[in-house]
């Protein structure tokens, strides 16, 4: 089976047949095509995976070709050829949405793995696509929002070990949708049609938690009228979710542990045991390695379930998720409610953006919630965003000038954040010319460079 296919352009046939020649004893699929016309044509015919284009054409320019390309197949990687004197124009096509470019004469090497990585760039970005596709049409998940590079990077994490076996161990702070990864590994994984079980260790005491999940037989304690199946045994061959596994009793720990082991146990009361096929789960927002350190958690326990870590960031570090979040919440909480809800006023939006949601994405949602309840209005004021949070405290007092352009930072800060440093989009929403938005930028020696997404 062939890597890939793979499209070249140029008009240059010794450096086509090069190309195809290098290509194909890697064991790609390769299409050649000598100008503008062709390539299109061969668009249209191989849809193919990657494309290398030549900066200059005979009948055209290769950034050009690239937007048509991107027309048809908006997915695909491009790598640009330049001579070394026309790097310029490379950096400049990649900006306008080239992966990346080689320059000529280029190592076979550096071909070789510029578009191996280009391809698995594209793998794993349709994979994505792919889970939220799956996500949102077994469930309502289109609140997992991907726009931030960590949000990327969680998604991306989850495509590549959903597959897999290995216990996966999720930490987070509250709110920030430990349950909703756990299901999208379940979904995207081959155990997706068998059951997904969850329990939070937290909420039980430890003789109910013990019951609930290994079962017990009659009679094995009072008020055992009748022999229950535990969740590990329900979850068999599904996946069974341990939230807030850091509250687990000790005495439960060693049980799970046998489990992890054996993948098999006793339930209580019961001298016969039971073989379990599940995939694990577990998620905390405590620090489990300072537990170990305390006495508080099993360590041998912690390295079994310390196998596939993924970190969810609170929602103060992807703060550019926020507005399609809120437009996502929005538009459920309006259809529930039956209102016509359009948006938030710029002053609403502000109120948003400077609020460090210490509740994560569960306050935000409960935010959307109330304003949306409350408001009489097609667009919402900030009289009623974040009217039941609790008040903060009081900071010693600043000269006025100080304060005012302390505030004035933070708040570029967060607006080029959550533009990812598109000045018309951020003057937009300050409501502010762009010639004055830059004069701020300049006051406060902002650099837009910095609050550019990259990669």
């Amino acid at each position: 089976m062939a890597a890939g296919n793979i499209l070249v352009v140029d008009d240059d046939k010794n450096l086509l047949e090069l190309l195809r020649i290098r290509l194909e004893s890697a064991e790609y699929d390769v299409a050649t095509a000598e100008g503008m016309r062709d390539a299109l044509a061969a668009v249209r015919i191989h849809a193919p995976d990657l494309a290398i284009v030549d900066l200059k054409l005979g009948d055209g320019d290769g950034i050009t070709l690239m937007q048509e390309v991107h027309s048809l197949i908006p997915e695909i990687p491009i790598l640009i050829l330049t001579a070394h004197g026309s790097i310029e124009n490379a950096v400049e096509a990649m900006k306008k949405g080239a992966y990346s470019y080689l320059t000529k004469p280029f190592d076979p090497q550096d071909l070789l793995f510029q578009v191996e990585k280009a391809l698995e760039n594209r793998r794993l970005a349709s994979e994505i696509v792919r889970l939220k596709g799956l996500l949102a049409e077994r469930y309502d998940f289109a609140n997992i929002v991907a726009r931030s590079g960590k949000m990327q990077g969680v998604l991306e994490i989850v495509s590549r070990i959903a597959n897999t076996e290995s216990t996966v161990y999720i930490h987070g702070e509250s709110g920030t949708g430990k349950e909703l990864i756990a299901k999208a590994i379940h979904l995207a994984s081959e155990r997706k049609n068998k059951p997904f079980v969850a329990i939070n260790c937290a909420a039980l005491p430890e003789a109910l938690l013990e019951s609930q999940l290994f079962g017990h037989e009659k009679g094995a304690f009072t008020g055992a009228v009748k022999s229950t199946r535990g969740l590990f045994t329900q979850a068999h061959e599904g996946t069974i979710f341990l939230d807030e596994i850091g509250d687990m009793p000790l005495g439960i720990q060693a049980k799970l542990l046998r489990v992890l082991q054996e993948r098999e146990f006793y339930p209580l009361g019961s001298e016969k045991s039971v073989a379990v096929d599940v995939r694990v789960i577990v998620a905390t927002q405590k620090d489990l390695a300072e537990q170990v350190r305390q006495g508080l958690f099993r360590e041998d326990l912690f390295y079994r379930i310390h196998v596939i870590p993924i970190h969810l960031p609170p929602l103060r570090d992807r703060k550019e998720d926020i507005l399609p979040l809120v437009e996502h919440f929005l538009k459920k909480f309006a259809q529930q409610m039956k209102k016509e809800v359009k948006g938030l006023t710029p002053m609403a939006l502000q109120k948003l953006m400077l609020h460090e949601w210490p509740g994560n994405v569960r306050e935000l949602e409960n935010a959307v919630e109330y304003a949306v309840a409350m408001t009489q209005q097609e667009h919402i004021t900030e009289e009623f965003i974040l009217q039941t949070k609790p008040p903060e405290k009081t900071e010693s007092l600043k000269p006025f000038k100080e304060a005012k352009d302390a505030f004035e930072e933070k708040y570029l800060r967060n607006l080029l954040e959550i533009c990812q440093g598109n000045v018309s989009q951020a003057a937009k929403m300050a409501g502010k010319y762009r010639a004055d938005f830059y004069e701020l930028l300049k006051k406060h020696s902002l650099n837009l460079a910095d609050f550019k997404k990259t990669g």
